[in-house]
């Protein structure tokens, strides 16, 4: 049966390998990009996998929450239902790491825009629906200081407190929503795959990007994670582990919660 599922970040890297199998497989993909020449290119790719394609395009650039936004808007003003969402965009080396808001482009990028893009998305998705967040191996305890601006960070280090930041919250998603749905689903797609992202920042090739889009497509689509609400996948490992310590900590993940509302009341009003 063809899904409705919507990639961020699915021009180049994990997000596009995961949109051509999905497109192969005869489902109806809302791709995100931040440039409207690569989306274009993207399409073309798509129907090279698949002429009969269903594929539509959205520009948006998530380090401008206003953009964001807009995104969601229109998403919800075209479609009545979506059957996935793939958080799948990311950022680590960035020439200029301080946004417009005075927060770290990684926490914004990989923390703040898929909570946007989920809460005001949510509502598309039925019970059975799926949130798939792309975490890492990469994590590290995060410091809210530096999560609000207040603090520096290097590269690594922004990265990995994003990406537990992410699992925190999924983690606190999936049990404020319980049996309800959709679920909540973060996933490690696979330590330093060949994307863009990797080559930039570690200057390797990198593993085959399809072991991270195998993953994702299973983890929007397949009978086998119709359990995984709350739950996080390792795809290094090829099973589904316990988080980071932190992502099981209530205390932990609502003061994250909390603190992540601070900042978007601040920025988007």
């Amino acid at each position: 049966m063809s899904k409705t599922i919507l990639i961020t970040g699915a021009t180049d890297g994990i997000g596009l390998e995961t949109a051509k199998t999905l497109v192969g497989q005869g489902h109806h993909l809302l791709i995100h990009g931040r440039s409207e020449k690569k989306l274009t290119d993207t399409i073309a790719q798509l129907a090279n996998v698949n002429e009969e394609g269903n594929v539509q395009a959205y520009k948006a650039d998530l380090s401008d929450m206003a953009q964001v936004q807009s995104l969601c808007t229109s998403i919800s003003e075209e479609h009545e239902k979506l059957d996935a969402i793939i958080n799948n965009a990311g950022v680590f080396n960035v020439p200029n790491a301080e946004t417009q808001y005075g927060l770290d482009l990684r926490f914004v990028v990989n923390l703040l825009a898929p909570y946007i893009i989920t809460n005001k998305l949510i509502s598309l998705l039925p019970a059975d629906g799926r949130v798939v967040n792309l975490s890492s191996a990469a994590q590290a305890a995060v410091n809210l200081d530096a999560l609000a601006g207040h603090v520096g960070l290097d590269s690594n280090q922004a990265y990995a407190q994003s990406k537990l930041a992410l699992t925190m919250w999924s983690f606190h998603l999936a049990k404020s929503l319980q049996d309800t749905g959709p679920s909540i689903i973060a996933v490690n797609p696979a330590s330093f795959l060949g994307s863009k992202m990797v080559k930039e920042a570690y200057g390797v090739e990198g593993k085959d990007l399809q072991v991270g889009a195998d993953i994702l497509v299973r983890a929007a689509t397949s009978s086998e994670f119709d359990n995984a609400n709350g739950r996080y996948y390792d795809n290094d490992n090829g099973q589904f582990l316990p988080p980071h310590p932190d992502a099981l900590n209530p205390e932990k993940n609502q003061r994250l919660v909390d603190a992540i509302e601070d900042i978007l009341s601040r920025i988007l009003n």
